[in-house]
């Protein structure tokens, strides 16, 4: 599980709720029409830009950005760097059977000990690669897209409270509360999209570009091994993904997952 994910949406809402409970109270915050207008409405544009395959399925895919633990590069290197040297001393056909807890590196390998061709290993690969990040990057601009619309349902429902205070200025006394409910709206929408839709965005699109990242990694390994290049070398080729403040760390010591 991502910790900073969670702890930053529990602490930010944990924050506006107690500010809200230290105040004139709760209740005055929660208004019906309000909350129809921006999470309705917002969901309701939202599906307008998407097919509800892909609107349903950037809800799991916001799973990522709380559950998902994305294996570290050095973790990576090490378990490549591992086969490569049993592959140089004992050939491809030792791989056979071997575990790997990487599921793209085990389809790599198991392409290698079936004998397909460099070309076959690489396109099969790098399909895999931009397929994935084709489907994250629909969950990113779902949830970007709710991020945009939030506020603008917000300013959409404080402009129907608006209309309907004024039209109605006969009572002095109603105008304090309708206009705190019409600014209500904005306050849904600000919340929704900086608070959550966009925070998910930002995190799908790391989870996304760490993820490239490793395919990356593994496409250069697996195509590596099946040249028979030294795993010295090897390392080294890989070692120019790591900052350079990481690169002369012992990748033997990449077993403990690094904390996020």
């Amino acid at each position: 599980m991502d910790l900073a994910t969670l702890i930053g949406l529990l602490v930010a809402w944990a924050l506006i709720i107690a500010t809200i409970a230290l105040g004139s109270g709760a209740l005055v915050f929660i208004n019906a029409p309000s909350l129809m207008i921006v999470f309705g409405g917002t969901i309701a544009v939202v599906m307008m830009r998407f097919n509800l395959g892909q609107f349903l399925g950037a809800f799991k895919t916001a799973g990522k950005a709380f559950m998902h633990k994305s294996e570290t590069t050095e973790e990576l290197i090490a378990s490549v760097i591992e086969l490569a040297t049993v592959a140089r001393k004992e050939g491809l056909l030792a791989l056979e059977g071997r575990e790997i807890n990487n599921p793209v590196l085990q389809a790599g390998i198991t392409m290698l000990v079936d004998g397909h061709e460099p070309g076959v290993v690489r396109s099969s690969l790098t399909t895999e690669m931009n397929e994935t990040v084709a489907r994250h990057s629909i969950g990113q601009a779902i949830f970007k897209a709710m991020g945009d619309a939030g506020p603008a349902m917000g300013m959409i429902g404080t402009l129907v409270g608006l209309v309907q205070m004024l039209s109605n200025m006969s009572d002095p006394k109603s105008i304090g509360p309708a206009m705190a409910v019409a600014l209500l709206t904005t306050l849904y929408g600000a919340m929704l999209a900086n608070m959550f839709a966009l925070p998910i965005s930002d995190k799908l699109a790391l989870r996304s570009t760490e993820e490239q990242m490793n395919k990356n990694i593994i496409i250069m390994s697996v195509l590596g091994i099946q040249e028979g290049q030294n795993p010295k070398v090897l390392e080294e080729l890989l070692k120019n993904y790591l900052p350079a403040s990481r690169r002369d760390a012992d990748l033997e010591e990449a077993g403990e997952p690094a904390a996020e």
